[in-house]
């Protein structure tokens, strides 16, 4: 493991999904799992997001229409969040799922506006 892409992940890992989250993945983590946590912390997010062609806002959009494209409720309601927190407008989210629905089958678009709206009423909830 590169420590310093480590620790770049982890920096990001918890700016963009929040240090609860990443805190609770992290301190939940076992034998058998240790190794993809640091493995995503490390790869995704310290080789990949650490990169600085594209900005987080950009990568938050890409994620929305891919995650929502693989049917992964999970990862789709985190990475609505952290979308919201890169800057991503509630209208933009909207338009992102549109063109999945277009492009992907509109029963991925009817469950990521599903998810995006109970998303937004937990994040109005303060």
């Amino acid at each position: 493991m590169d420590k310093t892409t480590h620790d770049k992940g982890l920096e990001i890992r918890k700016a963009v999904l929040g240090e609860a989250y990443v805190e609770n993945a992290l301190k939940n983590a076992d034998d058998f799992n240790k190794p993809f946590q640091e493995m995503v912390t490390e790869y995704c997010w310290g080789a990949i997001w650490g990169r600085e062609e594209l900005p987080r806002k950009t990568r938050s959009m890409l994620n929305l229409a891919m995650i929502a494209i693989l049917n992964r409720p999970h990862e789709l309601r985190v990475h609505i969040k952290g979308a919201l927190t890169n800057g991503v407008s509630r209208d933009e989210i909207r338009e992102i799922f549109m063109q999945v629905a277009c492009y992907a089958g509109v029963p991925a678009g009817v469950d990521s506006f599903r998810l995006a709206r109970e998303v937004f009423a937990e994040v109005d909830k303060g």
